[in-house]
């Protein structure tokens, strides 16, 4: 049997591409509300409305990186030349994005200090206009981008030890597994969307979904952990293969797939856990599985809808209560709470860009799954490699050494990791 070695690399967070598309509506919006306020200033003569429109260049220039960001990952999703992927290039648009943020954080901060010991004159009812022109937008680019998609990304990972085992496999949230076989990625999947359960099958390479490698020729065999073996037929249906046979209770065991392809075959190999399968078992995902640079661009629409409101707000106890100075107050109070978005942003992204330790509880227990058999881990790193994806690096010194496979089975029931390497010697 020729198993092939080469794996991919893609760590891009769940419905990617979808995530894309929302924020390049949200700026093609933007943009033609800037084109309109620019073109309105400049015939009517209304410098408020030229103002906002530059304002508003800003914007789609900071949700473009984000957009620009999505992009570049997926297309180069398979670039040999990025060791770990692209998954982590959101993050990297994030804290741009935050740096940007904060640039304008403290450019309001200061226009709105000097206004308050300088006041100035303001023409209130177009001020107004403007302001709730801008928050209109804004509420449309929110609801644009809120409720991300919740499809699968395209993340797929392995394991791999000293012994060159060449079974890959995911470990994601749901009843999914995404098997690599060097020429593209099986997603092995339990079905029981209200019919009782089934093994389903589909393949995926870079050029999108493809017919199952092998069809119906392709074996698909499950090992529970009292030993007892299942073996399933399947069916050819338009887009997948299903089993035959219904998958018991509990979901609780280990699935061998072997694929025909020309003169070889891939045999891969997955685990499912009930605690694995199940997210409410789970105390928490440490945040792994958000999209720093979908929340970036969420922040920048709160930040501009939460500067309207504020500034129709402190316009309106001008016009009405002649408090002239609100307008000031609340661009202070405003560049306030942009200020906190922004530390928070950069904070986040800030502590991906520079891998630190993604989780410390998880680095915990992975020491305490490995230690806990009497081995000892001499080195271990965790960091993130995209949104919903975590890497690890394990150096196991063990009396008598175990096979990659055996450390691959244990940490199974951890739905996060993504690409686990294990090296394991002798004392």
């Amino acid at each position: 049997m020729n198993t092939p070695i080469g794996h991919s690399h893609v760590f891009l967070g769940a419905g990617h591409e979808g995530k894309e598309r929302k924020i390049w509506m949200v700026i093609w919006l933007s943009l033609a509300m800037m084109v309109a306020e620019i073109a309105g200033g400049i015939v009517y003569g209304s410098l408020a409305l030229l103002a906002d429109g530059v304002h508003m260049s800003t914007h789609v220039a900071a949700l473009a990186i984000a957009a620009l960001a999505y992009r570049y990952a997926r297309h180069h999703a398979n670039d040999t030349r990025f060791a770990f992927g692209t998954g982590k290039f959101g993050d990297l648009a994030s804290f741009a994005s935050a740096i940007v943020l904060a640039a304008a954080t403290i450019g309001i901060g200061w226009e709105s200090a000097a206004r308050f010991f300088n006041p100035v004159v303001i023409d209130v009812n177009e001020a107004i206009f403007v302001a709730v022109l801008g928050l209109l937008v804004n509420i449309a680019g929110a609801w644009l981008l809120s409720g991300a998609d919740h499809h699968h990304g395209h993340g797929h990972g392995h394991d791999h030890g000293h012994d060159h085992h060449h079974g890959h496999a995911h470990h994601d949230h749901g009843a999914e597994r995404r098997l690599d076989t060097g020429h593209g990625v099986l997603l092995l999947e339990i079905f029981e969307d209200g019919v009782p359960a089934r093994f389903r099958l589909r393949f995926q390479d870079q050029s999108g979904f493809r017919p199952v490698p092998g069809g119906t020729d392709a074996v698909l065999e499950l090992e529970r952990p009292d030993g007892v073996h299942e073996r399933f037929a399947l069916r050819q249906y338009d887009g997948f293969l299903e089993s035959e046979q219904t998958v018991a209770e509990p979901h609780e065991f280990t699935v061998r797939v072997r694929l025909p392809h020309d003169d070889h075959s891939h045999d891969l190999t997955a685990s499912f856990t009930e605690q694995a399968d199940h997210p409410h078992d789970h105390h928490g995902d440490g945040g792994h599985h958000r999209d720093n640079n979908y929340r970036a661009a969420f922040v920048h629409i709160l930040a501009d809808a939460g500067v309207s409101v504020l500034a129709i707000a402190g316009l309106l106890a001008a016009k009405y209560l002649g408090w002239t100075f609100m307008d000031p107050v609340m661009g202070i109070v405003g560049a306030v709470v942009i200020g906190n978005w922004s530390y928070g942003l950069i904070k986040d992204s800030g502590r991906i860009l520079l891998d630190m330790t993604a989780d410390q509880d998880l680095a915990r227990k992975l020491r305490a799954e490995v230690e806990g058999q009497g081995d000892h881990v001499a080195d271990l790193h965790l960091w993130r490699l995209g949104p919903g994806h975590l890497g690890a690096i394990l150096s196991v010194v063990s009396d008598r050494p175990r096979v990659a496979e055996y450390y691959r089975c244990r940490f199974g029931k951890f739905a996060m990791l993504s690409h686990v390497t294990i090296e394991a010697r002798a004392r």
